[in-house]
């Protein structure tokens, strides 16, 4: 309580001095759209230039001192994304890793685990379904989207939780289009199936103001075809069990946004946005397995349904207006993310043909993830430079239930009936209050950032199974984050930028709750820490960025993250309950068979332990990312458009076996592709390839390699007029697989001796999909 005293205290103090300590200066302050306060904006894009392109777009060069790159929905659009991740696979830097293939849902900036990278929408944290903190960028529709930022460093105007860096989705504003459009189109998968999309966007002037609104509907499908087979060990010269595997995810997602935008007097203007994403789907596996036990045959088909019911939707106002000689910023928003899915799984098994036996499991989800934040911020001018300061307030609630259930049949053919098995929860609270200030200068050759912001954190935990509490604590930090950002352009065409800046993360919210999680890696228990600290990272960008010509850019930047307060798995030096078992059942035997011994002659060598999450280790992430965006034109090709994006990755961390990567770090990732107009014949095609090296992760118990093949799309559009194109699109062309290496292993002992439980080989596969979308403007 007294650290976000200390924060109310700041924050008061910084609101006082910028308001009357601040020299006057004059009221006309730039607004998001670059005009004035006040002053008319800027013409509004018409959306027929969006529908019907008839020039290459490219990466966007911007002129933010913190290093920032801007893509605009039209420099994806070509090759139709679905989503916002389809969108990211494009951009440097961005990985995904644990993605199923083809699908791209935890984004991961150099390379580092999805909550290492903070996704806003609007500029505006929103929750989202990860343990991890992170956002699942699939559930966005592209069409929702204006353009996408990747904001490589932090800025004190903005939360420190981005070690990695920020994805800024910014959705289409009404203040920036004009017009409409329809989007109809169909997808066809490998299996024959096809489904059908559609959106709509429209702008028009409207009470007092500006109002777009946009709706989407998307059949979304996949279907997989899954092989593992399990080894005693790498050799395999030993076949334990093999495993086929279909899967089918089949359902349908509704979206829509809601942009609303007026002038107020003379200097003000208030905005209104809101946003609603439904992902309504059924998951099916079948599955065929067969082990090899001692001369038995164990054959087992194991069928699987996870029906997905999730929302995420968000509503926000601004209202800013000139105020004490200078500019003030008011921001309310509340975002929510709700979950009711399930997940079921039954086993059949039959032992060398005859009928063994019958289970089922089932656990049902009941989540609500809500975040209410308010922000007040003002900007003046001090002499040559402009001073912004102001305090966020964020209020997250976090609830989350498992109600599980089991069922058992006495004989071949029973029903399954399931059977309640125990109920788990939690409940998180966090609470934060973020003073920040900020000082920039834009010269004519040099320009500069400097800001400090304060994060404190409460937060409160609290575990439950069955309706009775089992835990609770409570735990408060802060931490004070400077940033620096200095850019230089050394002509009119060259920059460079040095980027320093302190960022947070803060725990997984698995990792904070004191449940104890039975066998949960390997024969380990695990029981989380609500005493967590945040990891922090010093980091450090350098960058040189140079136009080519009037559209072209090229850019190489070098990162570097010095992470402090690394989580770790650590043994609590307290046997796992299986062990503890162990010792009961040996200690009885033992002073049955030596009468007159005590417990302390037994000698007993757990091979199993209770792990717990703490902060014990540092780590270092470092890499070189290189973009490339630009028209042939100094080679007489200037309706040829060639795109080009590497980022080498690589971290070092030490666990419990030594030196490692970052877990799911992938060793690389680029793309390359070109578009081609033919303007006399209103056409146009291109290619893309994406190559995303191998990613390894290593956790008690379990080491994993995964392995991505190549990704290659295709698209050809024609052009009717200025209103009217159809596009057809190609993905996945290469039929790029999936493929793991499981190590697996029963404790810590065997791991280190290399003692296998199996190894493991799974590959999927999803085949080519074909898409066919006509957009029409009026």
């Amino acid at each position: 309580m007294k650290r976000t005293a200390l924060a109310i205290g700041l924050s008061q103090a910084m609101l006082c001095a910028g308001l009357i300590a601040a020299s006057p200066l004059a009221s006309a302050q730039a607004m998001p759209d670059g005009s004035a306060a006040g002053a008319p904006a800027n013409d509004p894009k018409q959306l027929d230039t969006i529908v019907v392109q008839g020039e290459i777009t490219y990466r966007d060069r911007t002129d933010d001192i913190a290093p920032t790159l801007s893509y605009d929905l039209e420099y994806f659009q070509r090759f139709e994304p679905n989503t916002v991740g389809d969108m990211l696979k494009r951009v440097p830097g961005v990985t995904f890793v644990g993605s199923d293939i083809m699908e791209f849902d935890g984004a991961m900036m150099r390379g580092m685990a999805a909550g290492y990278t903070q996704v806003l929408i609007n500029g505006k944290k929103v929750p989202g379904a990860g343990d991890d903190r992170s956002f699942w960028v699939d559930r966005i529709p592209a069409e929702m989207v204006d353009h996408i930022e990747i904001l490589r460093s932090n800025s004190a105007n903005r939360s420190g939780d981005a070690i990695a860096g920020s994805i800024n989705i910014v959705l289409r504003d009404a203040y920036v289009f004009d017009g409409s459009y329809l989007r109809i189109g169909a997808n066809r998968w490998y299996d024959g199936e096809v489904n059908p999309t559609f959106g709509a966007v429209t702008s028009v002037d409207a009470l007092g103001g500006r109002l777009l609104a946009g709706i989407n509907v998307q059949d979304r499908y996949r279907s997989k075809l899954k092989r593992s087979d399990r080894f005693a060990d790498p050799t395999r010269q030993e076949l334990l069990s093999w495993e086929d595997q279909t899967e089918v995810k089949d359902g349908r997602d509704y979206s829509a946004n809601l942009s609303y935008t007026a002038d107020v007097g003379e200097t003000g203007r208030i905005s209104i946005d809101g946003f609603y994403v439904k992902t309504d789907r059924d998951v099916t596996e079948v599955s065929h397995e067969v082990e090899y036990d001692d001369g038995d045959v164990i054959d087992s088909r194991v069928p699987g349904l996870n029906p997905i019911d999730q929302r995420n939707w968000g509503i926000g106002a601004e209202y800013k207006f000139d105020m004490a000689g200078g500019t003030t910023e008011l921001d309310l928003d509340y975002a929510r993310f709700e979950d009711d899915s399930a997940e079921s799984e039954e086993k059949h098994e039959y032992v060398n043909g005859e009928w063994d036996a019958s289970e089922a499991e089932s656990q049902a989800v009941d989540a609500q993830d809500a975040e209410t934040s308010f922000k007040i911020a003002h900007q003046r001018a001090v002499g040559a430079s402009e001073l912004e300061f102001g305090v966020d307030y964020r209020r997250k609630k976090r609830d989350v239930a498992y109600t599980n259930y089991a069922w058992e049949a006495e004989e071949e053919g029973d029903p399954v009936a399931y059977e309640p098995d125990g109920v788990i929860g939690s409940l998180i609270k966090e609470t934060r209050v973020d003073p920040y200030l900020m000082l920039s200068g834009k010269g004519e050759a040099f320009s500069w950032e400097a800001g400090l912001r304060y994060e404190t954190t409460r937060s409160d935990i609290r575990y439950q199974e069955d309706g009775d509490v089992a835990g609770s604590a409570s735990k408060d930090y802060n931490e004070l984050l400077p940033s620096l950002h200095l850019k230089w352009d050394l002509d009119e065409a060259t920059r460079v930028s040095l980027s320093l800046a302190r960022s947070v993360k803060r725990p997984n919210f698995n990792e904070l709750i004191p449940a104890l999680l039975d066998g949960e890696f390997g024969d380990n228990d695990y029981i989380g820490n609500p005493k967590l600290d945040p990891e922090t990272a010093n980091g450090i960008d350098l960058g040189f960025e140079r136009r080519l010509g009037q559209h072209g850019v090229v850019g190489v930047n070098f990162f570097y993250r010095d992470v402090k307060n690394l989580i770790e798995l650590v043994n609590t030096g307290e046997m796992s309950e299986d062990a503890q078992d162990n010792y009961a059942d040996e200690l009885e035997e033992f002073l049955a068979d030596n009468p007159g011994a005590t417990e302390d002659d037994f000698q007993f060598d757990p091979e199993s332990w209770l792990f717990t999450s703490a902060n014990v280790g540092d780590g270092k992430v470092y890499g070189v990312e290189f973009d490339l965006s630009t028209p042939l034109t100094a080679l007489g090709m200037p309706n040829t458009g060639v795109f080009l994006n590497y980022s080498y990755l690589n971290s070092k961390v030490t666990d419990f076996l030594g030196e490692r990567r970052f877990n799911d770090q992938a060793r690389s990732v680029y793309n390359v592709g070109f578009i081609q107009d033919l303007p006399s014949l209103g056409a146009t095609f291109g290619a893309t390839y994406r190559k995303q090296g191998d990613a390894f992760s290593r956790i008690l118990a379990e080491e994993v390699t995964v392995k991505y093949g190549d990704d290659l799309e295709v698209f050809v559009e024609k052009r009717f007029g200025k209103t009217l194109s159809v596009r057809l699109t190609a993905a996945n062309l290469l039929d790029a697989s999936k493929d793991e290496f499981f190590h697996k292993f029963d404790n810590l002992a065997d791991q280190i001796d290399r003692d296998y439980d199996e190894y493991e080989l799974e590959t999927e596969e999803a085949g080519p999909s074909y898409q066919l979308v006509m957009r029409w403007a009026f």
